[in-house]
């Protein structure tokens, strides 16, 4: 065998391998770094894509690398996002919206979005059984912003709880008395009929003569009245959109048709119109 030969062959690899790692490390000390903006594009499009852990992969890495960038805080606002719309991930995406608005140098818009979002994410765990989280929609019935304090006031006409439910009447009867927009208006009579069908009463007896018609809706269960409403005839509409879910979808399934109904109940003052499930039954008249 020649030793010389082999030894050439064994120096001559070892050569090789020494190179090829040189290379690599020449590649990576030149490569070019990935600014904080570039990166944020980056999400940015998978975010589109709806590609919500990819995405935070990428927000995260801006977060640890460049904390002083302008990038930082849009990074922090839509990694909530991606949590947000990621399976049982309410509770860490509510802490990192709260930690977004305590940014000084966060957006305004950005800001109420975020705060929304809070409420939102409150509600699904309160849904959830998690009880205390009812407390951040409360905390918002005090905001500076009244989009905020509208929002959570509405958000909180859904709660199971009535007597949480009705923190929220002083914010909602305001916007009645001091608010112009008919949508927004309607929206909070609506919610105040959720957590109190006499809730109006104030509101109506001013602005209809005493002998106008009353629109009457009752939603018997079990033999025991589990909701009831009286209003004027000329909230009628908005009285059927405050009968409950499983109610409205018994009378869908009866050709429940709200303009035939109303025509039907002007025509024959006094009438009772009926609809009848196995335990529940539903009495729409005019008085």
């Amino acid at each position: 065998m020649n030793w010389n030969k082999a030894r050439f062959k064994v120096r001559k690899y070892t050569i090789n391998i020494i190179l090829f790692f040189l290379a690599v490390s020449l590649l990576q000390a030149y490569a070019p770094v990935q600014t904080g903006e570039e990166l944020f594009r980056e999400a940015k499009i998978l975010i589109f894509d709806k590609k919500w852990e990819a995405a935070q992969e990428i927000l995260d890495k801006i977060l640890e690398d460049f904390r002083g960038s302008h990038s930082y805080s849009q990074a922090l606002f839509y990694k909530a996002k991606c949590l947000e719309k990621q399976r049982a991930k309410e509770v860490e995406a509510l802490q990192v919206y709260k930690s977004y608005t305590a940014l000084k140098d966060a957006n305004k818009n950005l800001v109420e979005e975020s705060e929304v979002a809070v409420i939102d994410l409150s509600f699904r765990l309160y849904e959830k059984g998690k009880i205390s989280f009812i407390k951040e929609i409360e905390e918002r019935l005090e905001s500076k912003s009244r989009v905020i304090r509208y929002y959570a006031a509405v958000k909180l006409s859904y709660v199971d709880n009535k007597k949480r439910a009705k923190r929220g009447l002083p914010v909602l009867k305001k916007i009645l008395k001091e608010e112009i927009d008919d949508e927004l208006r309607d929206r909070a009579k609506l919610a105040i009929l959720r957590i109190d069908p006499e809730g109006l009463n104030d509101f109506t007896q001013d602005r209809y003569e005493p002998q106008a018609s009353i629109f009457s809706i009752e939603v018997i269960k079990e033999g025991v009245v589990s909701f009831s409403l009286n209003i004027p005839w000329s909230l009628a509409d908005l009285a059927f959109s405050a009968i409950p879910e499983e109610e409205k979808a018994l009378m869908k399934r009866e050709g429940y048709d709200p303009d035939k109904i109303i025509k039907e109940l002007t025509r024959f003052k006094g009438n009772v119109i009926e609809f009848r499930n196995k335990d529940t039954i539903v009495r729409l008249w005019v008085k």
